[in-house]
């Protein structure tokens, strides 16, 4: 599909118009989920950016609150990941959560089925800010990985029982903050058998190895 008939194909998902073909097994799906503040959507485009530099074709759904007036999504993510409008190895996508609970869109998974179908090899899921029991991406995603910043401490308490017990991968974005220290001793402490990576997304610090890790588990 061009972009234009894959977006006119993702508009018609969205309106329950359009049914979308089996995805393509070879088509990996990355969540991206944690909690507000941690940095997300700056990472998910240092991300991007890396995966692209290993020549992968990469689709991103990013999952935005939706606007109290019309219902669509803010956008945010997508501003954020500005700088690959004219590369063909990439589709960005917004999607509005319409209310819904668990981080994602009504129609997140079909929209990931169409990308996994249209000739991606990864699509990258980055969910709306997410509390601790929202952990539908799960459902979606080959691999999950949750993103927390330092002085998160308190969330990784509460979270053993919600968010983090869907984690494939933590990442300690923010990593040069103070606390990144404190906070990667209580995740090795409390969670030993979960990869954990530290990461300063803006500067595209450890996030070779975040991707590098992913691929081989995806």
């Amino acid at each position: 599909m061009t972009r234009r008939e894959l977006a006119k194909a993702l508009t018609g998902i969205e309106r329950n118009e359009f049914v979308p073909p089996p995805a393509d097994a070879r088509a990996r799906i990355i969540g991206i989920t944690g909690a507000p503040g941690a940095g997300k959507s700056t990472l998910a485009a240092a991300m991007l950016g890396e995966l692209r530099r290993r020549s992968l074709r990469v689709a991103v759904l990013a999952v935005d609150p939706s606007s109290p007036f019309t219902g669509g999504a803010l956008l945010g993510d997508r501003i954020r990941m500005s700088g690959f409008e004219d590369d063909d190895g990439v589709f960005i996508r917004s999607m509005a959560s319409r209310g819904a609970l668990g981080g994602l869109a009504p129609t997140t998974a079909a929209a990931a089925r169409l990308l996994a179908s249209s000739g991606f090899d990864i699509i990258l899921i980055e969910t709306v800010g997410v509390g601790q029991a929202e952990v539908e991406i799960a459902r979606v995603a080959s691999v999950t990985a949750v993103v927390l910043a330092p002085n998160m401490g308190d969330d990784v308490q509460a979270g053993k029982a919600g968010i983090l017990e869907i984690a494939g991968v933590l990442i300690i974005n923010k990593a040069d903050l103070p606390g990144a220290d404190r906070l990667e001793a209580l995740l090795r402490e409390e969670l030993p058998s979960i990869p954990l990576f530290k990461t300063v997304a803006p500067e595209g610090r450890g996030v070779g190895e975040v991707v590098a890790h992913l691929l081989s588990v995806a």
